[in-house]
């Protein structure tokens, strides 16, 4: 076991519905697996680096540290510039700030609340698109019809490490004369035709929050190769600051402190490791949930580079009998914390229901998906054993589906007895990938 794992209890795998903790047995893992856990890397390379900038007391204010972080990143990307900052909304507020955006910017409601909250906090309206529903990505067939002599821009997500339409977008926002931002938030190190994202509209924020697959505890960064942006947003980042005493525009504190660019650091020097831990995870889990009736995992491109930091799910209720919502009680009950991705998306949530409560109309794809995706653990705190389990009790509730069915509606607490003596109960044939325990 890796060291910090996640802790399985030593048993053989489920086999019977009344061994499900939703009915009163004992859950599966003693420990809460979460969907991501923070990636650490080699920590004394970490300690290095924190003793180095301690004894220099140079802890923030563009340091060495955070100097490197960029020029790793931008190496890494290919792009002339990557401006660090403290955490990934504010990338995006900086970004759209000094893009000059205002008016309307069309962007998808499915995705993290803060691509939203970026724009209306500045005070641009959102204007709600619908996603393709095949990627979960913003439907470029859609863009235009949303577009009003309001509109400034285009913010398209790279939503779960994939890119969105790129292309049919750069057209788009060419044609009309928009700006195009991309919300690159899960996008680090993978790519779009051979080139890495971070290339591609003026300018891509990055975030590398402690749940990245590399993360800085708390960071983001904006890259672009339009050297007045990137000068402007350093501008933007230090409260306006061009020297000293010299202030040339408002602007904010968003600095990155070096211990944040050396825990970056860190990451990038295990970047590699940790996506061949997301990909084995990734095709075991492909590999256990292709049975399941109604769980259809969101596949990856295998012609491009991808990050495979989520494992995404969809369940369809009419042929797995339970919902997701089901699914993730039953999960929750195993202390498997997974996660309804992007419940249940950013027009149904405050202020944006009420500012716009007629949006959803144009939605259905985005309304469908916040009722059936749901994200799986992955990382590299979790081992081949806890996936087999995982997906385990997926397969033991769908088999089970009516009678868990009628425990989930009744809300029951512990009724393992009266399942125990339902004579119906069919008992399940040999456990998938069970050897893989041994």
């Amino acid at each position: 076991m890796q060291p910090h794992a996640v802790e399985c209890l030593e048993r053989s795998l489920k086999t019977e519905v009344t061994e499900l903790a939703i009915v009163g047995a004992e859950p599966v893992f003693r420990d809460v697996v979460h969907v991501g856990r923070p990636n650490i890397g080699d920590r004394q390379r970490l300690w290095q680096r924190i003793n180095d900038l301690l004894d220099r007391r140079w802890l923030t204010n563009n340091g060495q540290y955070v100097q490197e972080f960029e020029r790793q990143v931008a190496e890494r990307v290919g792009v002339r510039h990557c401006v660090a900052v403290s955490n990934g909304t504010l990338a995006l507020e900086i970004a759209i700030r000094a893009l000059g955006l205002s008016g309307e910017v069309i962007v998808p409601s499915f995705t993290f609340v803060a691509t939203v909250h970026a724009l209306q906090w500045q005070g641009i309206t959102p204007v709600f698109c619908d996603v393709n529903p095949s990627t979960h990505r913003m439907d470029f067939r859609r863009v235009e019809e949303r577009i009003t002599s309001r509109t400034t821009g285009i913010l398209g997500v790279h939503l779960w490490g994939g890119a969105c339409s790129i292309d049919e977008l750069t057209e788009i926002a060419h044609r009309r004369k928009l700006t195009l931002l991309f919300d690159a938030a899960p996008a680090f190190g993978s790519s779009y035709k051979g080139r890495m994202i971070g290339n591609f509209g003026q300018a891509e924020i990055f975030s590398f929050h402690a749940t990245k697959f590399v993360n800085a505890l708390e960071g983001g960064a904006v890259v672009t190769n339009d050297d007045e942006l990137a000068t402007r947003m350093r501008f933007i980042r230090n409260l306006g600051f061009r020297d000293i005493d010299d202030v040339v525009c408002v602007g904010t504190n968003a600095k990155m402190n070096e211990v944040s660019a050396a825990m970056g650091l860190t990451g990038l020097e295990s970047m590699d490791d940790f996506i061949a831990i997301n990909y084995r995870h990734y095709q075991h889990y492909r590999r256990e949930l292709a049975d399941i009736p109604g769980i259809t995992l969101l596949p990856f491109s295998d012609q491009e580079q991808c990050n495979y930091q989520y494992i995404v799910v969809e369940v369809d209720q009419s042929r797995a009998g339970l919902s997701r919502n089901d699914l993730v009680r039953i999960l929750n009950a195993e202390n498997v914390r997974t996660r309804r991705y992007f419940f249940p998306g950013c027009h149904r949530m405050v202020p944006y229901r009420e500012l716009y409560p007629e949006a959803g109309r144009f939605l259905p794809e985005t309304e469908r998906l916040t009722e059936c995706v749901m994200c799986l653990p992955t990382g590299s705190t979790l081992r081949s054993e806890d996936i087999a389990a995982i997906c385990q009790i997926m397969r033991l509730a769908v088999a089970h589906a009516a009678d868990l069915g009628a425990v989930l509606s009744k809300n029951c607490v512990d009724v393992r007895l009266h399942l125990m003596e339902e004579a119906s109960v069919p008992t399940l044939v040999e456990p998938h990938g069970q050897n893989e325990l041994l």
